[in-house]
């Protein structure tokens, strides 16, 4: 968890692999229903469609059917999810009813400086959905081209300065509290996000051993 810009996706995709566990990030699992038009998946689409946000039931839903499918038998890496309080109580009674109950919160602390700074100016592959921060990791073929694919690169709509403002206040408003409540529980920890990629994956990697996953054995969720 973290705000926007923290490294997340990044991060749980390198723990995942690290990890031998799966890497489920809720827009990659909305969008891989959407293409193969599961029933969930086509529910999701009607509420996409009339430009209403997809209710938190069917996002658990989701989420249940991809650790149901066998994925996650090794464990699972969520990354940036539960963004509310109410995903999160829904996901403490899916978990629960699956005997799968998270080993920790790793919650990666950025101040909103640098997370403006990250975000001002990032590019996204419109195409496999690549991203290249401003200031830390430009395309290394070409300027504006993505090294996977080669599409031309784009600004987000939501990495622009003032739409970035509005997403730090939506954390603030609505997902700081998803970590107060893993804090009640004991099951957050708190890791500086600022830094190297390699810095911070370190950082990270420390905090695992702390939950006693010191290795793919061990890996969990």
């Amino acid at each position: 968890m973290g705000p926007p810009g923290a490294g997340k996706g990044t991060q749980a995709g390198r723990l995942a692999r690290a990890h031998f566990a799966a890497h489920m990030a809720t827009g990659d699992i909305l969008r891989e229903a959407l293409a193969t038009g599961t029933p969930l998946g086509q529910e999701a689409r009607r509420y996409l469609d009339s430009g209403t946000l997809v209710p938190d039931r069917v996002v658990l839903g989701l989420v249940e059917e991809r650790m149901r499918d066998g994925v996650a038998q090794q464990g699972f890496v969520l990354d940036g999810f539960p963004r509310t309080v109410p995903q999160a109580e829904g996901l403490d009674a899916m978990l629960d009813r699956l005997g799968a109950p998270l080993d920790g919160v790793l919650v990666l602390a950025v101040p909103e400086e640098v997370v403006v700074g990250r975000l001002g100016g990032r590019r996204t592959c419109p195409d496999c959905g690549s991203v290249y921060p401003a200031q830390r990791r430009p395309p290394a073929l070409e300027d504006d081209r993505c090294d996977r694919c080669q599409a031309a690169l784009t600004v987000r709509s939501d990495d622009r300065p003032e739409t970035i403002r509005r997403r730090l206040e939506v954390y603030r408003e609505e997902t700081r509290p998803v970590v107060a409540h893993y804090e009640l529980r004991g099951l957050a920890h708190t890791v500086d996000g600022v830094g190297e990629v390699d810095e911070v994956a370190s950082r990270l990697d420390a905090a695992i051993g702390r939950l006693g996953m010191t290795g793919p054995e061990g890996a969990r969720r």
